[in-house]
């Protein structure tokens, strides 16, 4: 079993996915201008009056929240360390340039499917890749093998690999055996889960910006603790991304592609640019402006958060600590732990085990609203399969409590991998729709308006929408 799942990883990472991802990413910031340079501003402004919602969907500001819960996780903290292990420290420049173009990838599948959201039978909005690859494409078979792809990713292998990294934590830092941790695991989860996508949104809107600013925090102390080091931290990761490190000793290209791989797996891992993920979040919000557009920015500062801040935190406490050290066996939340704890004491071990706990645990429950809302497009709200599948979930949670966690990773990386091609390619596919509303948005931004979408402009579009969701708003 093993040796096929690694089989899997190297024909979908090393031929394909890597690839498509830099490709897809590159084609639309040329498209859409470098909008993450351009309009990096403008995503704290849309950030500013993201509190608004209504009946029907959440507020930007707890999309965002919910997003970030998912991508927050064991990625940033585990996900790093497996990164530099595996990479060496070359591997966090190619997680910063994943992200730094995955902006854009993020900006067009979440204004998509903010435009091609539906209302469900309790009237509150659902949408994501599955929906416009039914809406805009008019396949769905395509979305159909998306939602499939994304309920064995993101209802099953992601939340095992997201409790394995919680009860392995909770061991190494208080001595809790596994199976105690999967139990309590399972009994917080099915409180969250089964309230639905509201509870999820307003259980993340309280943790996250709590949790995120704790960690950023703490790394920032690091940082000054050792701030004379830091240009040589950063020297080093540079080299090692081009391979100057190991140019003397024959195994440069080896050495670059490692960095590369590792790199933006864990990268794409940790923020979910391009996956199809977070545009699920997206199109449950009600958005002010109320533009399918102001969405894509929301979701492009949530890469920005994740990656670029969030995991770069844990790559300055594990370089600037001198515990990596390559071949020694010692990776994921334990170098992460050991890194802190080197730092700040033995405390550092509980901050990171609560650190985990927080960031992992806001991953199961989000997680399980992107799935909650793929099974709904595929079963058309059916109570009792959803019952049925929330009882799964919490199954998979125990099961990564007591897992093997090298086995659970590359289960997650072969899930993540179908996900993320199924979904660029359909991007791909409806990319002249994302470019029109992009232009609309900021056209109507330069002659001072608030932008909103008028549906009767883009009569293709209009015929493929849900009536009723933007064919009522007024310009």
């Amino acid at each position: 079993m093993d040796t096929l799942i690694a089989l899997l990883n190297d024909l979908l990472w090393g031929a394909v996915l890597i690839y498509l991802l830099i490709g897809v990413g590159v084609f639309f910031t040329l498209r859409l201008g470098f909008i993450q340079l351009r309009h990096f501003r403008h995503m704290f402004s849309v950030l500013r009056n993201s509190r608004k919602s209504d009946q029907a969907g959440i507020s930007s500001f707890q999309a965002l929240c919910t997003s970030l819960a998912a991508r927050v996780g064991t990625g940033n903290l585990a996900g790093v360390a497996v990164a530099l292990y595996l990479g060496g420290p070359g591997a966090i420049f190619w997680m910063w340039l994943i992200a730094f173009i995955g902006m854009s990838t993020a900006f067009v599948e979440s204004a998509l499917a903010q435009l091609y959201k539906v209302k469900d039978e309790d009237g509150n909005y659902r949408g994501g890749p599955a929906y416009y690859m039914e809406r805009g494409l008019g396949m769905r078979w395509m979305g159909v093998l998306f939602s499939l792809c994304l309920l064995l990713a993101f209802g099953l292998v992601f939340n095992a690999v997201q409790a394995n990294s919680i009860s392995l934590a909770m061991n190494v830092a208080f001595g809790i055996p596994d199976w105690i941790s999967g139990i309590a695991l399972v009994l917080l989860a099915s409180l969250i889960i089964f309230g639905g996508i509201r509870s999820v949104a307003r259980f993340a809107e309280m943790v996250v910006p709590f949790m995120a600013l704790a960690y950023i925090a703490m790394a920032l102390v690091i940082v000054a603790l050792n701030i004379t080091e830091l240009p040589g931290i950063f020297a080093l990761i540079i080299k090692s991304a081009f391979g100057f490190e190991q140019a003397g000793s024959g195994a440069l290209g080896y050495a670059i592609s490692q960095a590369m791989i590792n790199g933006i797996k864990r990268g794409l891992f940790s923020n979910e640019a391009g996956m199809g993920s977070a545009p699920n979040a997206a199109a449950t919000a009600t958005p002010y402006p109320p533009h399918p557009a102001s969405q894509g920015y929301v979701q492009m500062l949530g890469v920005f958060m994740d990656t670029i801040v969030i995991c770069t935190c844990t790559a300055a406490i594990i370089l600037l600590s001198g515990q990596f050290e390559p071949g020694s066996g010692i990776t994921g939340v334990e170098l992460t732990q050991r890194a802190l704890s080197s730092q700040v004491g033995s405390w550092g071990n509980s901050f990171i085990a609560a650190a985990i706990f927080f960031f992992a645990f806001t991953s199961i429950v989000a997680n399980y609203s992107y799935a909650e809302t793929n099974l709904v497009f595929l079963e058309r709200n059916h109570k009792v399969g959803l019952i049925l599948f929330r009882l799964v979930v919490l199954g998979m949670v125990m099961f990564g409590s007591v897992g093997e966690l090298p086995t659970v990773w590359a289960m997650a990386d072969v899930s993540m991998a179908l996900m993320a091609i199924v979904n660029l390619v359909a991007i791909l596919l409806l990319s002249g729709v994302a470019i029109k509303l992009a232009k609309d948005y900021n056209d109507q931004l330069k002659l001072g308006k608030v932008p909103t979408f008028d549906a009767n402009k883009y009569p293709e579009i209009r015929e493929q929408l849900e009536p009723g969701i933007w064919d009522d708003r007024k310009s």
